[in-house]
């Protein structure tokens, strides 16, 4: 008997036929008849839940995905995995991101699946599954969940989350009254899917387009369109057909693919977020991004794509406009054409085969005449981040890219919350707040914590944006000069843990560094007079993530999972 469908993989009794006898006696209780007990399975990997609202469709997307994998000539078995719900978890959802991983990579090597079907969509579920399923290394496919549809607010469109923020900023500097805020609240997030703008989930769906692992044009389908439900059946046919061929994670995601989806996020000005998962997702494959490639890259690929944060549009309106396929055929020049897709077309085919597709101008740039000349994000180097740090240089103000200022520190998140509002608080529109202790090896674990609040006395005079660093993330939906990502973090020995109130901090985006104006000898002097290290959790997961986690420029992934 060949080992495929429910004979892959059995379990271990010392007597093969019986293992194959009793997992299919027990199949049987399931009601299948023999036929189907004799076809090969796709796996299909669900992550609804209650506590994920971007989600909320899966339980129709699934039964679409199943028509699909049934009229192909197979038999679909959803399994659960962990979900990451990105505002229902603490302290943030990086921190089970790799938990996620563990779970999909185990769960495909360990059930009876031929292919597998992987549904996400939320922030970190999508680089969690194809970091699982790199590893895993099984015929796999995404589907991921789609972006939300704009809501309305006194004749404005709004969308989770930059809107959020834009609102919220508004309400703390008093333009914006509790009535009005309550308001907007119920119209920022008005159907199920992603964020409509192109934060970070949208990034991520993108870059899995980018990369092959998913089905041409289905990246920004919105989540309660029809076409999300066909794209849901394609992918379950699709997934069918992926069965025994070479079309593996591990195949389609190398260094070529890799810098196509480098490309696309510096077109797409995406998430910065995206440059961590891209890294922990190629660093599964072999693969090294260094901060290097990404400014050479970013200096060669200018920005195409307007949408919020960096520019007007919505997720609904890049689907409107052509897509990632418009804007991949305006990428073309730039990209390695010959890497393999989950279709068993080389990008360069798929390419081809819409090239005569229409394309909204507004939304999607021409090369030749982009929205900005370089790429969305740059990566800074300097004494206070000897191994990086990342300014989304898009949605930012260049008036503060050559940059020099007095440091406002909050050593933690909590001094932050406890002192950014207070009257008292020493601070001017010209100095640079440095938020502390907020990176991948605080307890916090990396939260999207970067995007420090302006003091509420700046705002009420008007102040917008203010130069920002620190070793946290920030949401891709948020905007303004902020400093992330800055390697070694705080609590690792990082020199921005030697930061104090009133050093000088230079920031030049033009030279790519980040510079504290403090002699070496007075940094050696902080260093020596540091504090002990956190103590490290005493069990459960918290302790393996303290012990595990690289930082951000290995991708914040364990240590035990990267290939050797």
């Amino acid at each position: 008997m060949s080992e495929h469908g429910l004979a892959h993989g059995l379990t271990d009794y010392g007597d093969r036929d019986f293992s194959r006898y009793l997992r299919r006696s027990f199949a049987q209780s399931m009601g299948y008849s023999r036929a189907f007990l004799d076809k090969p399975v796709v796996g299909i990997a669900y992550t609804g839940s209650d506590f994920n609202n971007c989600h909320r469709h899966f339980p129709e997307l699934l039964a679409a995905v199943k028509r699909g994998v049934l009229a192909a000539g197979a038999l679909p078995l959803e399994f659960p995995t962990i979900s990451l719900g990105e505002v229902f978890l603490t302290p943030t959802s990086l921190k089970y991101r790799n938990l996620m991983a563990i779970d999909t990579e185990e769960m495909i090597r360990a059930q009876p699946m031929d292919a597998v079907v992987l549904m996400g969509g939320c922030d970190k579920t999508v680089p969690a599954q194809l970091m699982g399923a790199v590893s895993a290394d099984r015929p796999a496919i995404s589907l991921v969940a789609g972006p939300m549809m704009t809501g309305r607010h006194r004749g404005e469109r709004l969308g989770a989350c930059t809107d959020c923020r834009k609102f919220w900023a508004r309400y703390r500097a008093g333009d914006v009254d509790d009535e009005e805020i309550n308001e907007v609240e119920g119209q920022l997030a008005v159907t199920a899917g992603t964020c409509a703008v192109m934060g970070t989930a949208s990034t991520m769906a993108c870059l899995a387009e980018a990369l092959g692992i998913c089905l041409p044009g289905t990246a920004a389908i919105p989540a309660v369109h029809a076409d999300r439900l066909r794209a849901a059946e394609a992918t379950g046919a699709a997934a069918v057909k992926m069965i025994g061929s070479k079309l593996t994670p591990s195949q389609l995601i190398n260094a070529k693919s890799v810098e196509n989806a480098l490309r696309v996020l510096m077109a797409l000005g995406g998430s910065t977020n995206a440059v961590i998962h891209l890294t922990a997702i190629a660093g599964r494959a072999g693969v090294k991004i260094s901060l290097d490639q990404l400014n050479s890259l970013s200096d060669s690929t200018p920005v195409l794509v307007n949408l919020k944060p960096v520019g007007n549009g919505y997720m609904e309106d890049f689907y409107a406009a052509g897509g990632m396929g418009a804007l991949l055929r305006e990428l073309k020049p730039l990209l390695h054409l010959g890497c393999m897709t989950v279709t068993g077309e080389t990008l360069g085919d798929r390419l081809e085969g819409d090239a005569s597709s229409y394309v909204d101008r507004s939304i999607i740039a021409e090369l030749k005449k982009p929205l900005e000349p370089q790429g969305g994000l740059v990566a800074l180097f300097g004494n206070l981040a000897p191994k990086g740090a990342i300014l989304k240089r898009s949605a930012a103000d260049p008036k503060l890219f050559e940059h020099e200022g007095r440091a406002v520190v909050f050593s933690s998140l909590a001094d932050l919350a406890s002192r950014i509002d207070d009257p008292a608080l020493d601070v001017t529109p010209e100095d640079i707040l440095v938020l502390q202790n907020a990176g991948p090896h605080a307890p916090e674990c990396m939260p999207e914590a970067g995007y420090l609040p302006i003091p509420k006395k700046l705002a009420q005079r008007g102040v917008k944006d203010m130069v920002r660093i620190s070793d946290a993330r920030m949401s891709g939906t948020a905007f303004g000069t902020i400093v992330l990502h800055i390697t070694p973090d705080s609590a690792s020995g990082g020199p921005l843990g030697l930061v104090r109130n009133g050093d000088r901090i230079q920031l030049s985006v033009k030279d790519r560094r980040i510079e504290l104006k403090v002699d070496e000898a007075e940094l050696i002097k902080r260093a020596a007079a540091a504090p002990a290290k956190e103590k490290i959790p005493d069990r459960g997961y918290s302790k393996l993530f303290a012990e595990q986690i690289t930082g951000a420029d290995e991708g914040c992934d364990f240590k035990f999972l990267m290939p050797k």
